[in-house]
């Protein structure tokens, strides 16, 4: 199992929040997805990523208990990978040191660090043509969308929206 995760830096021109979004695949396939407003207004990159981290880990520990408790199998040994685009989240996510950026959070959204020292998420950086949860966090020409719509084993028959109604 491997998640990607994104957000915007703002995107919501009223509010000024930003949008996460994540997809869990398993096999190739889409098992779990979201995108959703952030409920804080992030101060800069990094933050909005990192809040997106934090959803997306939350999310991961949700599903590693759920697939544990229907006794397929005993354990997940690895870490759950969660792919991000964004550096400096990657690196403090890691990274224990104090700094302004970490003084600034909401406390919860530490929870990422300690997950990521247990051993049970790790955050990866990833390029941003390959983040495949684009489409969740903002506009993108027709063929980038339908190319990460293909990659997230999500449905691809765009010509035939008809049948959706």
């Amino acid at each position: 199992m491997v998640a990607y995760s994104d957000s915007d830096l703002a995107g919501c021109v009223d509010e000024r929040k930003s949008t996460s979004g994540y997809v869990f695949l398993l096999a190739d396939g889409a098992i779990s997805w979201k995108s959703s407003k952030q409920k804080v207004i992030a101060s800069s990159t990094m933050e909005a990523e990192f809040i997106g981290c934090y959803t997306a880990t939350k999310q991961a520990i949700w599903l590693r208990n759920f697939i544990m408790g229907l006794k397929i199998v005993d354990s997940i040994e690895r870490p759950i990978t969660i792919f991000c685009d964004n550096k400096a989240a990657v690196f403090f996510s890691r990274n224990n040191k104090r700094s302004i950026a970490c003084r600034l959070m909401d406390i919860k959204y530490l929870r990422v660090r300690d997950e990521v020292r247990k051993g049970l998420i790790n955050i990866v950086h990833i390029g941003t043509d390959v983040m495949i949860v684009d489409p969740m966090t903002k506009g993108l020409p027709v063929g980038v969308f339908k190319k990460h719509v293909h990659n997230m084993g999500m449905r691809e028959d765009f010509d035939s929206v008809d049948e959706w109604e």
